[in-house]
């Protein structure tokens, strides 16, 4: 089991959101789909799905999971960026 230091943990915090807002809007676009149709999609408003894109505001699992599910993709592809 690693350690992690509290500057680890500062890193993962302020990049995961970053990186996963990244890969949705990425995979968006590559379907052809606005904030719009992919915010219908997952039953949420555009400026939500662009926070998240953002990372203006953190995203749960759960949500996660609906948008992977609305990409046709799963949960892996959004978070699998190492």
């Amino acid at each position: 089991m690693t350690d992690l230091s509290n500057e680890d943990i500062k890193r993962i915090k302020e990049n995961v959101p970053i990186k996963v807002g990244n890969k949705i809007r990425e995979i968006r676009e590559s379907k052809g789909l606005t904030q719009i149709e992919l915010a219908n999609k997952i039953q949420s408003d555009r400026q939500y799905l662009y926070k998240i894109e953002k990372a203006k505001v953190s995203v749960s699992v759960s949500k996660l999971a609906i948008i992977a599910k609305a990409l046709d993709i799963t949960i892996k592809e959004l978070v699998d960026f190492e």
